[in-house]
């Protein structure tokens, strides 16, 4: 298994969209936004995952994005591509077309809608990271998928699968995160999966975030994040708050449409605010509110 250093912001890209009537793929966007996300001193790319769209992405599409991510980072930072499914033989399916595309990583998450049973969970887990000789993400993310992840179960899941390396944990919980690092010590690495609680998560022995606000404000965020990391918790602690705003400003509707649309006010970079339904373009309460926040930075 390939070693992968999973510390500090690792972006959740968007999926660029053109205004047309096929809301066709904008790669041209993508790379651009690639670029920016390195010349932010990012140390990751996460396509494919929640913020990626990946619902509404056909698998040609989801491993084009995939592709195209990979060849533009061209080895500057790794890539933790977004390969889950509520089915664990296209889980696996993805999983592997993305390891022949080049990845570092992937990132699997709980699956959705079947809600599975904690053997459920465990098996599925195990029989993905099988599967592949990357490095694997856990993605636990209950809000989204209506089942939980125990961290009995993730303990069992990392006796199993020597490949499962880090959990992106989105639970809402820095409880959950203390106990994860407390029980596995160095043997999983916690990677934040909200923004407004990195700074808390790190405290309690998380090692960084996989972020939306980053799409926005790559350069910020990881300063906030090497802050935290490197101890210096008075500095982390304004940074992190003076950047809150915004992130709560990304969830006032569901993602990406908030973050998509701050990126295509603040041209950064040559974004529109398309996302494909059923999520519907941002209301213009909404874009009052995150004009609000983009001016007062």
């Amino acid at each position: 298994m390939a070693k992968i250093l999973l510390e500090g912001t690792f972006t959740a890209l968007v999926t660029p969209f053109k205004d047309d009537a096929a809301q066709s793929i904008d790669w041209e966007a993508l790379d651009a936004l690639v670029d920016a996300q390195i010349d932010g001193q990012i140390s990751g790319l996460v396509p494919c995952g929640t913020t990626g769209e990946s619902p509404t992405l056909s698998h040609e599409e989801d491993l084009e994005v995939i592709t195209r991510t990979v060849a533009r980072a061209k080895k500057r930072v790794p890539v933790i591509a977004g390969t889950g499914s509520n089915s664990t033989r296209e889980a696996i399916a993805a999983s592997r077309a993305a390891e022949r595309a080049g990845v570092d990583a992937v990132m699997v998450v709980v699956p959705y809608y079947n809600k599975p049973t904690q053997e459920g969970l465990f098996r599925h887990f195990v029989t993905v990271a099988e599967s592949v000789s990357c490095p694997v993400v856990v993605y636990n993310i209950p809000g989204r998928t209506g089942t939980d992840l125990a961290a009995d179960t993730l303990a069992r899941i990392c006796e199993k699968a020597p490949n499962v390396v880090a959990t992106k944990e989105a639970t809402g919980n820095v409880l959950r995160a203390q106990e994860i690092v407390r029980r596995l010590g160095s043997r999983i690495t916690v990677l934040s999966g909200d923004d407004a609680l990195t700074l808390a998560m790190v405290a309690v022995g998380a090692r960084g975030v996989i972020s939306v606000t980053s799409n926005l404000l790559p350069a910020e965020v990881t300063r906030a994040t090497k802050l935290a990391l490197d101890g210096k918790m008075e500095e982390a602690r304004r940074a992190h708050l003076a950047l809150l705003p915004v992130h709560e400003a990304m969830f006032i509707e569901a993602n990406p449409g908030p973050v998509k649309a701050a990126m295509a006010m603040a041209r950064r970079p040559a974004m529109t605010d398309v996302v494909r339904p059923p999520l519907a373009a941002v209301s213009e309460a909404t874009r009052k509110t995150l004009a609000a926040v983009l001016a007062g930075r």
